[in-house]
């Protein structure tokens, strides 16, 4: 089994990464601060005025290491990888089912399905666990509406637009109680619904904060399986958007990351003076939050929990990989079906 490795995120600006031997060696005006061997990483996020050596790019494509560039706030630039990995003839047979409305439509369900579940446990636990501090009624009657969404999932011939549309109102539905589920800090942590490019409120920065980490880890996990993470089967192809990754995040977002950002602001991790606001009006993080949550964000993937479908206990950042594995062999004839992960 393939072993969980760790994600090196860099946020100090004017660091400077190179090769060391066998290391990663992180150096601020010429000074070391940080060596990291290069066997225990699986990717490094470089944020901000961060440079590399194209030696270190070199090492880490032969190694397999992707390095991925994001601004100081965390939205995507670019990526340097290595060579495409994995059997053409699987990304044939991705392209293909891809291209086929009956094959896309069958592993979009699952995925929205597994989204739409995950999300119902999320607000199921908040009344069981919370519910003398929130408004339970309406938390309640929420998780019900889900249940009834996903009853209407169970139709095996649902065309594509029927399945988007059930996604839709699923968001709409779940996301109009989410400020139920802050149960401190209230009057500095205020949700009113996603605000995405820019976030307009500290809820949504952290929001798309972490769906961006989300998305490289996915990411990473497609590509060292053979699959093409811009080819998806729910998210429509667009230039430079990792459709398939986005496909994926379904089924992670409510349980990994929502969920995370309830206990950060919950158990007051971060606080409001840790944002500050634009002259656009988007809110950004500081540092010191930006680094507060990546650490958290490292820890949660580390925890140990058991599969569902297969039965093992595993750190939870091994999913990703897991997941591609197994759409992987669902796409060459192996599984009947793609298993999403359901947490109960």
């Amino acid at each position: 089994m393939r072993k969980h490795l760790n994600t090196l995120f860099v946020t100090t600006q004017g660091a400077y990464l190179s090769k060391e031997g066998e290391t990663v060696a992180v150096k601020v005006n010429g000074k070391t601060l940080a060596q990291f061997p290069i066997h225990t990483l699986g990717g490094i996020v470089c944020f901000g005025q961060v440079s590399c050596s194209p030696f270190l790019m070199g090492f880490c494509a032969q190694r397999d290491v992707s390095i991925s560039f994001l601004t100081e706030y965390g939205r995507y630039l670019a990526k340097v990888q290595g060579p495409v990995s994995g059997n053409v003839l699987l990304r044939r047979e991705q392209y293909r089912r891809a291209d086929e409305s009956d094959s896309s439509s069958e592993i979009a369900r699952s995925l929205i399905i597994a989204k739409i579940a995950n999300c119902r446990t999320i607000l199921q636990r908040a009344v069981r666990d919370h519910g003398a501090r929130l408004d339970a009624d309406s938390v309640q009657k929420a998780a019900d509406e889900l249940a009834a969404l996903l009853k209407s999932l169970r139709d095996t011939h649902l065309a594509m637009d029927s399945i988007r549309g059930l996604e839709g109102r699923a968001g709409h539905v779940y996301f109009s109680v989410f400020d139920h589920l802050i149960t401190a800090q209230k009057t500095d942590f205020v949700f009113n619904g996603r605000s995405r490019r820019p976030p307009l409120d500290p809820v949504n920065a952290l929001l798309s904060f972490f769906y961006t980490l989300l998305c490289h880890d996915i990411s990473s996990a497609l590509e060292s399986v053979g699959l093409d993470p811009a080819v998806g089967f729910f998210h429509q192809d667009r230039p430079g958007r990792p459709s398939l990754a986005l496909d994926l995040m379904e089924e992670f977002r409510p349980f990994l990351v929502d969920r995370l950002i309830l206990s950060l602001i919950n158990r007051s991790q971060v606080t409001r003076k840790g944002f500050t606001i634009s002259e656009s009006g988007a809110v950004r993080m500081s540092d010191d939050t930006r680094k507060a949550a990546l650490t958290v964000y490292q820890t949660r993937k580390q925890e140990e929990i058991t599969h569902p479908f297969l039965g093992e206990k595993m750190p939870l950042g091994l999913f990703f990989f897991t997941q591609a594995l197994l759409l992987a062999r669902h796409l060459r004839g192996d599984l009947d079906g793609y298993p999403p992960v359901i947490i109960k």
